[in-house]
Formats: C-alpha cells, sequence, structure tokens
C-alpha cells in the first residue's frame, strides 16, 4: 500500500519510530508507539497506554487535532464491512457511557478496518 491506497481511503503501516518521533511533543516520557496507520495525511496511532488519532487540518495541513483516547475509557466499538452497494467500511468507538461514538472512521478496504480492530481489541481487551 503507498500513496495511492492512502488517498483513495486505505489505511497503510507506518513506521513505529517514526511517528513516535513526529509525536514526540505529545507523547509523555517512557511512552512508545506499538502500531502506527496513516489514512490519507490521518494517522490512527496506537501506544502502550491510549490509542491517538492524528486529523491533519486544512490546506497546508499545519493545523492538526490530536483525539487522545485512553484504552481504558474505550468502552465498546463495532466494525461494519463493505457490502455490493455500500463500499466503506466504519470502525465506531464509544467511551465510557457515551450514547454516539466518540469516533467514526471510514475505510475504502475491509482489510484496513479488520486489522485497525484486532489492534485496537487487543489493546483494549488486555
Amino acid at each position: 500500500m503507498g500513496i495511492l491506497s492512502g488517498i483513495i481511503g486505505n489505511a497503510s503501516h507506518k513506521d513505529s519510530r517514526k511517528v513516535e518521533q513526529q509525536l514526540e511533543t505529545i507523547l509523555i516520557p517512557g511512552e512508545q508507539v506499538n502500531l502506527a496507520f496513516s489514512l490519507v495525511r490521518d494517522l490512527i496511532v496506537f501506544t502502550d497506554k491510549r490509542l491517538i488519532l492524528v486529523d491533519i487540518q486544512g490546506v497546508t495541513g499545519k493545523k492538526t487535532s490530536y483525539k487522545s483516547l485512553p484504552y481504558r475509557s474505550i468502552s465498546r466499538f463495532t466494525v461494519e464491512t463493505s457490502g455490493h452497494f455500500d463500499l466503506d467500511a466504519e470502525l465506531k468507538i464509544w467511551v465510557s457511557s457515551a450514547l454516539e461514538p466518540a469516533e467514526v472512521l471510514q475505510f475504502k478496504s475491509d482489510q484496513s478496518v479488520v486489522e485497525i480492530q484486532q489492534a485496537l481489541a487487543a489493546a483494549v481487551l488486555r
């Protein structure tokens, strides 16, 4: 998976060391990046302590939003794979007792969403 996969909405693996360097001002001392995926310009980062969703905004990408979800606060999540007419796969994440999902991520590939869901399940269910 390369740039083309990212453009069409497929998540691709990122080098954990490079992401750790990129997020050095966000990570706490001793926190390590275990797994990272890029989705177009955005990042989905699994550390040993939390899930970090990096939303790069604007044309220049200068403005960035960092959403931090400690694994202990994730109460549930769902995966919806693509179908014949609905070609997008979707991952929804709820925190604590919220009625609405805290985050909804859309993918063009079932493989991407299933792999990310497996990483999320491993982190939340330990």
